[in-house]
C-alpha cells in the first residue's frame, strides 16, 4: 500500500472542493489587499497573499481547528476568541490607516473644541504613517489600563514612512500629533513633561527620587501621548508674537474666532452666580479667584464674552493678564533671558526638510532638540563648536518639516511656545468633526450631553 502524500493532488482537490461563496470573499478581499499594498509601496508586503490564500482556500494552516471539536464548551469559547481577534485586527487597520476617535483632556482649545468633546481624526488627509511601533494593543495609547504596563513592544521599531495623502498641514488647521517631549517621561509626574522637570529640578534630583517622580521611561514616537493644538507656524516660517499676535514673515495673522486670553476682572460689592457664570459660557474649572485678592476673579474670556461682562453695570474693572518672560518658554533655560513669554515671543524660524542653518550660540539653543532628539544625531556642544557624531559641524541641514502649535486658550496651553517645535513624523492626523460631547460638570440626564455639538465642524476658522 502506498501511504506517500501527493501535495500535488491534495492541493488541487482543496481548490475544487472550495466553495464559490469563499472563492467570491477571497477575491474581495484579494482587491483590498493590493490596492493596500499599492498604497503602502512596499511590494514585498504582497507574499502575504499567499496566507490569504490558505486562509480562505487551501486551509492547511488549522486556523479553525476548533470547529471540528466535540466540546461544546471549545467550539463556544474559540468562537469569541476568533470574532475578538478579527475585530482586532479590523481595528489595527482602520485606527492606524483611516482614522480614529480621540477625547479632548483639556482646555487648550476651547472654545473651538471643548473638554469631553470626541472628534473623528482622519489619518488620511495628511497621508497616514505606517506604524513605528507595529506590535501594540490598538485601543491604548501607551499604557494597558488596570495592569498598568505598556501597550506596546518596543521592538521591531520600523523607520518613519508616511504614505500618501490628499495634502498638507495648512496655516490654521488643527492638528493631533504626537507629544515631541513625550520621548522621554517620569511615568508619575507627565505634566509638567520631563524637560521641564529637569529644568525646574534637575536631572539628578529626580534620578534620586524615584518614589515621588517615577521610573524614567522612553517612548517611541507614534507610543507618545496623543496632544490636540493649532498650527500657526509652518516649515520655512518666521514667527513673531507680539502682544499676543502672531506675525510670520512679517505678516500679522488673523485670530481664530474663538481665541481666549486670560482676564483679570471685578464686580462691585458682589461675586458672580453659578447663573452668571453659567450665562458668560465659562466652564467650572476656570472660575477663579486670585490669591491676594479674593474678591478679583482670572478667567479666560473670548472677545465676546469680554464685550458681555463689560454690558454689566456693576462692572468694576476688567484687564487682560499680561505674562512676563519665562525661564520654561522654548528654549528651557533662555526663554527669560531672550526676554521671551508666552505674549511676546520670536523672532525663531522654523525648521524646513533640506534648509541649512549655521550653528553658533543661539541656533544650537533653539535647534539642538532637532537635531539630536527627533533626527536622532549624537550631538553636542564644546567648547563653542557643536559636534555631531563626532565630527566637528558648523552648519547643519535638517531632515525633516517641522510645524509651530499653539492652542486657542493662549494663556492655558502648554504648547510650542514651551516645548518648542513638532516633527512631522509626529503628525497624527486632522480632527475632522465631533462624534459626541459630555460635559463634566452636568448629569447626564441633565445637560451632561451637549447634543448641539453632535457632528458639527471640528474646524469651524477653516
Amino acid at each position: 500500500m502506498n501511504n506517500k502524500f501527493d501535495f500535488k493532488a491534495d492541493f488541487l482537490r482543496r481548490i475544487k472542493e472550495t466553495a464559490t461563496t469563499r472563492w467570491v470573499r477571497f477575491g474581495i478581499v484579494s482587491l483590498i489587499f493590493f490596492a493596500w499594498v499599492a498604497w503602502l509601496g512596499s511590494w514585498w508586503v504582497s507574499l502575504f497573499i499567499i496566507l490569504l490564500f490558505d486562509i480562505y482556500i487551501t486551509g492547511y494552516i488549522p486556523l479553525t481547528w476548533w470547529k471540528k471539536s466535540k466540546s461544546a464548551t471549545v467550539k463556544t469559547i474559540m468562537s469569541w476568541v476568533d470574532a475578538i481577534v478579527y475585530a482586532l485586527i479590523l481595528v489595527y487597520f482602520v485606527f492606524a490607516f483611516i482614522g480614529q476617535n480621540y477625547q479632548i483632556p483639556s482646555s487648550s482649545l476651547e472654545k473651538t473644541l471643548l473638554v469631553g468633546d470626541y472628534l473623528w481624526v482622519n489619518k488620511m488627509v495628511y497621508g497616514p504613517r505606517v506604524p513605528m511601533t507595529p506590535v501594540h494593543f490598538p485601543l491604548v495609547q501607551n499604557t494597558l489600563p488596570i495592569v498598568n504596563t505598556k501597550s506596546y513592544l518596543e521592538w521591531p521599531q520600523w523607520k518613519y514612512h508616511r504614505l500618501k495623502g490628499f495634502g498638507k498641514v495648512e496655516l490654521g488647521d488643527i492638528v493631533v500629533f504626537n507629544f515631541p517631549a513625550g520621548d522621554t517621561v517620569a511615568v508619575k509626574i507627565q505634566n509638567p513633561d520631563y524637560y521641564t522637570l529637569v529644568q525646574q529640578f534637575g536631572r539628578k534630583f529626580i534620578e534620586a527620587n524615584e518614589k515621588d517622580f517615577g521610573e524614567i521611561i522612553y517612548r517611541p514616537v507614534d507610543r507618545r501621548e496623543n496632544y490636540v493644538k493649532r498650527c500657526v507656524g509652518l516649515p520655512g516660517d518666521t514667527l513673531k508674537i507680539v502682544d499676543g499676535t502672531i506675525f510670520i514673515n512679517g505678516k500679522e495673522q488673523e485670530q481664530p474666532q474663538n481665541v481666549q486670553f486670560n482676564y483679570f476682572f471685578k464686580l462691585k460689592n458682589r461675586m458672580m452666580s453659578d447663573a452668571e457664570w453659567e450665562d458668560l459660557g465659562v466652564a467650572v474649572d476656570d472660575r477663579a479667584i486670585t490669591r491676594d485678592y479674593p474678591d478679583i476673579y482670572v478667567s479666560p474670556l473670548t472677545q465676546a464674552m469680554v464685550d458681555k461682562l463689560k454690558q454689566k453695570s456693576d462692572l468694576d474693572f476688567i484687564e487682560r493678564y499680561k505674562p512676563l518672560s519665562d525661564e520654561l518658554i522654548y528654549p528651557l533655560g533662555e526663554g527669560k533671558k531672550w526676554g521671551w513669554g508666552q505674549d511676546n515671543f520670536g523672532p525663531i524660524w522654523i525648521p524646513k526638510k533640506g534648509a541649512t542653518i549655521e550653528l553658533n550660540d543661539s541656533t544650537w539653543a533653539i535647534y539642538k532638540r532637532c537635531i539630536r532628539n527627533y533626527e536622532f544625531n549624537d550631538a553636542e556642544m564644546r567648547d563653542g563648536t557643536v559636534y555631531i557624531n563626532g565630527a566637528p559641524a558648523k552648519e547643519y541641514t535638517f531632515q525633516m518639516d517641522y510645524y509651530f502649535m499653539m492652542g486657542d486658550n493662549r494663556h492655558n496651553s502648554l504648547d510650542s511656545r514651551f516645548w518648542g517645535f513638532v516633527p512631522e513624523d509626529h503628525i497624527v492626523g486632522k480632527p475632522m468633526f465631533v462624534l459626541i460631547s459630555f460635559d463634566k460638570d452636568k448629569g447626564l440626564l441633565n445637560g451632561g450631553i451637549r447634543w448641539n455639538r453632535v457632528f458639527t465642524d471640528a474646524n469651524p476658522d477653516k
